[in-house]
């Protein structure tokens, strides 16, 4: 693949936030509560919070044990982008949790397993 070929690539304005069950309450409190983020949507198993540029997604996600960090990417050309990160050998996941049908994207990982979402900048 050629420089010509790469595509654009910038940080998406959604980090999400995945707990388990036992510490999603309290989680949202922190936030909430004791650091006072602004409180944008609330979910049963989701609050958004207004952190600073960007939103901050705070999920309550079944069969975990730990807190997960996952990102997003931003990308002018998905197909190009998914080309791209394949020739470098990079995991796509996307298993890992379904996408809306009409959502133009797919989940990676990076080297040390964190999750990012890579989708059209629209």
């Amino acid at each position: 693949m050629t420089a010509k070929n790469k595509p654009f690539f910038d940080g998406g304005s959604n980090i999400a936030m995945k707990v388990p069950p036992y510490l999603f309450a309290e989680t949202v409190d922190f936030y909430k509560e004791v650091v006072r983020l602004p409180l944008l949507e609330e979910f049963p198993h989701s609050a958004v919070f207004e952190f600073g540029a960007n939103q901050l997604w705070i999920d309550k996600v079944n069969n975990i044990s730990q807190a997960e960090i996952w990102l997003e990417f931003k990308t002018d050309d998905v197909n190009s982008a998914a080309a791209y990160l394949d020739s470098y050998g990079v995991t796509r996941r996307d298993e890992i949790e379904p996408l809306p049908d009409n959502f133009n994207g797919f989940w990676i990982c990076n080297p040390a397993n964190i999750i990012h979402l890579v989708g059209r900048d629209d």
